[in-house]
């Protein structure tokens, strides 16, 4: 399972909902667009230091997905889907999207509009 940026939030906020739904999943897979998007959060937050040592836990013990010339292929495929439909998501959203369908796995997000994505499937919690 991947990991978008607000999953990671709630996993350390302590959100028991999403910890069983992680449960059985032995090491997550972390797009490195969300690792930049949480690090930039930390730059504004009060509890930066606590989550700062978070971030680099998890970031250790996950897979760290990086962008690649065949990320952006789907990326390509993915963006020109949305603006065929008038359905944009966000520029970091279709990246993560496109990791997500590189690599064949499901997208651990709130976030609906990644629904529009026909090969893409979001687990919410």
């Amino acid at each position: 399972m991947i990991l978008d940026t607000d999953a990671v939030s709630s996993l350390f906020r302590g959100d028991r909902s999403l910890e069983e739904l992680l449960a059985d999943d032995e090491r997550h897979q972390l797009p490195v667009i969300v690792v930049g998007e949480y690090a930039f959060g930390l730059t504004q937050s009060h509890g930066r230091h606590r989550l700062q040592a978070l971030l680099t836990q998890l970031v250790r013990e996950s897979d760290v997905l990086e962008i690649d010339l065949e990320t952006s292929r789907f990326y390509a495929d993915i963006r020109g889907f949305l603006h065929q439909r008038g359905q944009p998501i966000p520029e970091n959203d279709l990246w993560i999207a496109a990791l997500c369908c590189q690599h064949r796995q499901q997208l651990v997000s709130r976030d609906l509009h990644f629904d529009r994505i026909p090969d893409l499937k979001r687990l919410g919690w």
